[in-house]
């Protein structure tokens, strides 16, 4: 079908009145830990905040959430953000899920993760993560590759510019521009080292900001994909061989961290981040580490899985001091062995338990 068409059409329909009527759109994780779902209600007055959002329900059985013979599940609304889709006054709302019996599905781990935030609110810690992501056309060969054989080597396309080298700028644009509209706390973004390989980095967030500012930033990403008849995969090694994976590298600090001698305290953590690397290899993707087996490796700047190592300046290392934070004795860390499918809720969680709480049981998941 003509595209252009198509544009022009849905054009048309998205100009129409409604009637000082509000669409909300409720978004959630599905049973998968990795995939995101969406329906949308109709409103009579545009909400001011999430508290003026009333929880709904899907069916889980059709979600990999519950079984038929009892398949309703809640929504329950915990942020709200505006919809650079269908633009203002519509709203997009990020929503916990919960089961028949009010706990949180087994793919909810927000609740859990919004518990030992609130236990360390006092150390004011922050977190910055860099989503790496692969374009994929729909045959699931990466967009803009030759349909046979492969593109140049790895070299020419990291923070690129020119046709050839940064394939998927528009996507990638657009994606930006919705972010920011629906209000992400959006860093920046640059094309990354494999061809149609792409980051865009969210934060400084504090605390549980950090899983909702992402989770929504990637359902933006692949409802911007939908428009261009693409695929984003969060897929951590999309093309073996001698190929880039995908992570998405973890940037944390606490109060102590940023102030004069914080280095002290980076240390601290390193330390204890070391003494724990297995625990938490095992909640850095949504398979018990199976997929950054794939990845983590020791090439293609990243470390081993099986061993734990941290220096300044130093990509192939599992936890990196940047080499400013290093000279200023004061800063953050970065954590580079989530993967990027990884549930930033369970990442964020385990830093947060290991530096700042110490408890094994935390960072397991429970």
């Amino acid at each position: 079908m003509n595209m252009a068409f198509i544009k022009a059409a849905r054009e048309h329909y998205m100009s129409l009145s409604q009637r000082d009527k509000c669409q909300v759109t409720y978004i959630w994780i599905d049973g998968t830990g990795e995939g995101l779902r969406n329906k949308t209600r109709t409103f009579d007055t545009e909400p001011q905040s999430v508290e003026d959002i009333p929880e709904w329900n899907f069916d889980g059985s059709s979600t990999y959430q519950s079984e038929g013979s009892n398949s309703d599940m809640y929504l329950i609304p915990v942020r709200m953000f505006r919809d650079p889709f269908t633009c203002d006054p519509n709203k997009l709302v990020l929503c916990e899920v919960l089961r028949y019996n009010r706990l949180p599905a087994e793919t909810n781990h927000r609740m859990s993760c919004k518990k030992v935030m609130d236990q360390v609110k006092e150390h004011g810690i922050w977190f910055g993560i860099e989503q790496e992501y692969t374009l994929l056309g729909t045959d699931g060969h990466p967009y803009g590759w030759p349909q046979k054989g492969f593109p140049a080597p790895q070299g020419p396309y990291y923070c690129s510019v020119g046709t050839g080298k940064a394939i998927g700028r528009d996507i990638v644009e657009c994606h930006y521009k919705a972010c920011l509209y629906a209000g992400i706390k959006i860093f920046g973004t640059n094309a990354e080292v494999m061809p149609s390989q792409w980051e865009f980095q969210v934060g400084p967030c504090e605390g549980i900001e950090m899983g909702d500012e992402l989770w929504v930033a990637r359902f933006l990403l692949h409802r911007v994909c939908e428009d261009f008849g693409v695929i984003a995969t969060l897929d951590p090694k999309p093309m073996k061989g001698n190929w880039s994976g995908s992570g998405a590298h973890t940037n944390v600090s606490t109060k102590h961290m940023r102030e004069e001698g914080g280095l002290q305290y980076i240390e601290q953590a390193i330390d204890k981040l070391s003494k724990k690397h297995m625990e938490h290899i095992k909640v850095y993707d949504p398979h018990g580490g199976q997929d950054n087996m794939r990845r983590l490796t020791g090439h293609h700047e990243t470390s081993s899985i099986n061993e734990f190592s941290a220096g300044v300046a130093n990509r192939a290392a599992s936890i990196r001091i940047p080499r400013q934070v290093g000279q200023e004795k004061k800063g953050y860390f970065e954590d580079r062995r989530p993967a990027a499918n990884c549930d930033p809720y369970l990442v964020t969680k385990a830093i947060a338990s290991t530096c700042l709480l110490d408890d094994v049981e935390q960072v397991k998941g429970s």
